[in-house]
């Protein structure tokens, strides 16, 4: 059965055939690393892991597909997502914080990674920075201007928008309704012309450029990453719905006017909301990963969120999550139980109904209910002691819970790191309690004891730092 997908591009749910045959290549677009990811931020790296653990699973064999390991007997799949770390987020944070940028984005960046690697998702085969590619940068300004389609003014460098008559193609917005989202900046000579290269101001980082020192436009580095690391034309570009527009529809006419084909098909998952608003800090309602995983193990908030339909919106609240992880608990019940019963279980191969409903556009749901029907026969067969169909159905539920990424069995959720996140919880209890100690000293002036839970803390091994968000604490790693 052929993967077909809902294309955003042309509103239809298309047979997808690789632009190479036995490689894919797919971009997803990564984190602006300006503070501390929440389920929101996250959610579209589950979705698209699972993506690329579908588009991986070897179909034809065995059926084992690519594991936690990055190994993959399927097909090839070149998956890039990039980190923005140069942003006027992110400069903006870092001086309100009293820190450097650059250290203010590699300080976020780690959180987002250990969040990813906590949840689960496959490292990409390249995570590229933004400030890493400026050279590409500064060579697909010098091709856009050259075709007409971008010119220099006053240091900055706009995209002419009515140079492109496709314009707007991906949103299906009219010229006349678009608004960029941004300042009229120096020399702009339409107001609906996006900037790829921002003029350097004093005290922000900047690159030397022929039309003068600046730092890159939002749209500018994903075009250059894109078409650097996965050729000027490539299968699959992820990303939520929030940048439909203006971001991926100004890397389409960035790329398209430089004379790329850019991406053959376009994928966007919908938001998490909490009270039918999407999560964001300015809302209020931000649930960071930390704070997640004192409620639920990592494996089961990775189930939760990984649940719905990419293209769905994705309601939050503690009922949900709490549901879902017992769900996955009877599935994780059950392979345990034909472990202790029968034996060590391997990876089979999924069976027809979830095969059929993740060809269907990636269907989750329908997926889950098909692991769910396997685990009752599965229970059904183990207890009537049919213990050869209870292995070979337990098989078959740890390949398909292996392409959702929550293999029960699966190195990453090994008991070992089930014990050491119940060590971590009990530990947040107890440096959480101090840490209210210490905020409620400073909150009335009392610094020395302030500076006595400090010192306690760093003398136990316990490091403390100081967040828009609070205080985080983290272990020190000893030579």
């Amino acid at each position: 059965m052929t993967l077909r997908l809902y294309d955003t591009a042309t509103r239809e749910i298309r047979d997808f055939v690789p632009l190479t045959p036995g490689v894919v290549t797919v971009y997803l677009c990564g984190a602006t690393v300006q503070g501390v990811p929440h389920i929101g931020h996250v959610r579209s790296g589950i979705a698209f892991d699972v993506l690329r653990r579908w588009l991986a699973y070897d179909h034809g064999s065995s059926g084992q597909g690519e594991r936690s390991d990055g190994d993959s007997r399927g097909p090839r799949v070149l998956f890039v997502r990039n980190v923005t770390d140069i942003d006027d987020k992110i400069l903006a944070k870092a001086a309100d914080n009293d820190r450097t940028w650059w250290e203010w984005a590699a300080t976020h960046e780690r959180a987002f990674a250990a969040a990813y690697d906590a949840l689960g998702v496959l490292p990409p085969s390249a995570e590229p920075r933004a400030t890493g590619f400026v050279t590409q940068m500064v060579e697909y300004m010098a091709r856009l201007i050259e075709r007409g389609h971008a010119y220099a003014a006053d240091g900055n460098v706009y995209f002419a928008v009515r140079s492109l008559p496709e314009y707007g193609s991906l949103s299906r917005f009219k010229l006349d309704d678009v608004q960029q989202g941004e300042s009229v900046g120096t020399g702009k000579r339409d107001p609906r012309d996006f900037t790829m290269w921002k003029a350097s101001k004093p005290g922000e980082p900047s690159w030397p450029t022929p039309w003068g020192s600046g730092r890159p436009g939002w749209h500018l580095e994903c075009s250059a990453m894109a078409t650097s690391l996965l050729g000027a034309e490539f299968d699959i570009h992820c990303g939520g719905m929030d940048l439909i527009f203006p971001h991926h529809e100004n890397e389409i006419a960035q790329s398209h006017g430089a004379g790329d084909g850019f991406a053959r098909y376009w994928l966007h998952n919908g938001w998490v909301t909490m009270r039918g608003e999407k999560m964001s800090k300015s809302l209020g309602n931000v649930v960071a990963i930390p704070e997640m995983l004192k409620k639920v193990r990592p494996v089961e908030l990775r189930y939760y969120l990984g649940s719905a339909h990419y293209r769905s919106m994705l309601e939050y609240s503690d009922e949900a999550l709490h549901e879902a992880a017992t769900g996955y608990r009877r599935i994780e019940s059950y392979v345990q139980r034909v472990v202790e019963r029968v034996g060590e279980v391997s990876i089979g191969a999924v069976n027809d109904d979830f095969a059929a409903a993740l060809n269907d556009d990636l269907g989750v749901p329908a997926a889950l209910a098909a692991v769910h029907i396997a685990v009752r026969e599965g229970n059904t067969a183990l207890d009537a002691g049919d213990g050869e169909r209870a292995l070979a159905i337990a098989a078959q539920v740890r390949a398909m819970t292996g392409v959702l990424g929550t293999d029960p069995l699966d190195p990453h959720w090994s008991t070992a790191a089930a014990d050491d996140d119940a060590a971590h919880r009990a530990l947040d209890v107890l440096i959480g309690a101090e840490l209210d100690r210490r905020a409620a000293a400073r909150a009335t002036k009392d610094w020395a004891i302030a500076d006595e839970v400090r010192d306690r803390l760093a003398a136990a091994g316990v490091e403390v730092t100081d967040t828009p968000d609070g205080a985080q604490w983290a272990l020190q790693v000893k030579d």
